[in-house]
């Protein structure tokens, strides 16, 4: 249907075909980072938390207790973001650009990293300096407020993913998948 809407307006049906199975595999990578985010809050919560052991040597290296509290965030982040994607690339390699195979999957796979590398230096700043606002911003809703926090960490991470999305799509179809032809 997608691919069908498409070539009515004129565009490659191959090239529409690819980005739905794109988004497909984008929505599945959501769902393991999203799912390992929030799975790893908790735990780096508990070993963040005052008067944990971790806890002490970070404000002993010099970071404030703001920046110790945040940093859960981010580094859930950091680990979803890399459980993506290894699923993101399995999937586009073997699915969406099934005909790719004039790289081994070595050198695909480290061009894919990097763009991701890359992904997540815009990634990382967005959610550590998105979630406090966001976390203000759901407190002021009266039956939001128990789960402020939570929700803060997830508006920053769909913030991020929103984003960085747009940097993946365009630059590994043309490098990391430029071998394949765009018909």
């Amino acid at each position: 249907m997608f691919v069908d809407v498409a070539g009515r307006f004129g565009l490659n049906t191959k090239e529409a075909e690819r980005f739905f199975k794109f988004a497909v595999v984008g929505a599945i990578g959501f769902a393991v980072d999203f799912g390992i985010f929030n799975l790893l809050l908790n735990p780096l919560d508990l070993l963040l938390t005052p008067g944990a052991e971790l806890h002490a040597v970070l404000l002993n290296l010099g970071l404030a207790p703001e920046q110790v509290i945040r940093l859960s965030s981010t580094l859930a982040g950091v680990i979803s973001f890399v459980a993506s994607i290894i699923s993101n690339f399995l999937w586009n390699r073997y699915w969406t650009y099934p005909d790719s195979r004039s790289r081994s999957l070595r050198r695909q796979f480290a061009m894919f990293t990097v763009v991701s590398l890359a992904g997540i230096l815009i990634r990382a700043p967005i959610i550590h300096f998105t979630h406090q606002p966001f976390t203000r911003l759901v407190r002021n809703v009266a039956l939001l407020a128990p789960y402020a926090r939570r929700a803060g960490d997830n508006l920053a991470l769909v913030l991020a993913v929103v984003i960085v999305m747009f940097w993946n799509f365009f630059i590994n179809r043309y490098w990391t998948y430029g071998d394949v032809e765009p018909f």
